[in-house]
């Protein structure tokens, strides 16, 4: 599985620390880092973005994962590319409070991909932890789209 991944200056740190953990798995995933390559605290998020984005939209059965600040216009830059289909994470105050993988905080990840077939996480960095980050990275990469015909429908209208 070839995971594209990208971040700015505000999940630099972040996203090295997932490229190195997805390597150290041992699961067979082919990393493809997309930048940031250092931190520069002015940099521009669409710059690592969008061709994360692009790269997913071209190599159809790939994911992406991308970081910034709050994940949130990361994902918007994500999905003006055709193909895109970027969901965000940024967890949750109940989470940190209950400390459970188990929280309802990571059900969004699971929906997005079994009813939207999203193909790239978007995960706030300000707002998770090294740890939650790890976990919803690998629930996203382990659930699969249900190919519910409703669901194939409603993504087809996009």
């Amino acid at each position: 599985m070839k995971i594209y991944i990208g971040s700015d200056h505000a999940g630099y740190e972040l996203k090295e620390k997932l490229a190195l953990y997805f390597k150290e798995l041992g699961l067979g995933y082919e990393v493809e880092d997309l930048g940031a390559f250092n931190y520069i605290e002015d940099d521009d998020y669409p710059d690592f973005i969008k061709p994360v984005a692009e790269a997913v939209a071209k190599d159809k059965g790939s994911f992406g994962i991308i970081l910034g600040g709050s994940g949130q216009g990361e994902a918007m830059c994500a999905n003006r590319i055709k193909g895109v289909r970027a969901a965000v994470f940024y967890g949750q105050e109940e989470m940190k409070e209950k400390n459970s993988k188990d929280s309802e905080t990571f059900g969004i990840i699971k929906l997005a991909r079994e009813h939207n077939d999203a193909n790239i996480l978007s995960i706030g960095a300000r707002f998770v932890t090294e740890d939650e980050a790890k976990f919803a990275c690998e629930l996203f990469l382990s659930t699969k789209f249900s190919g519910g015909e409703k669901h194939i429908r409603r993504i087809n209208k996009f």
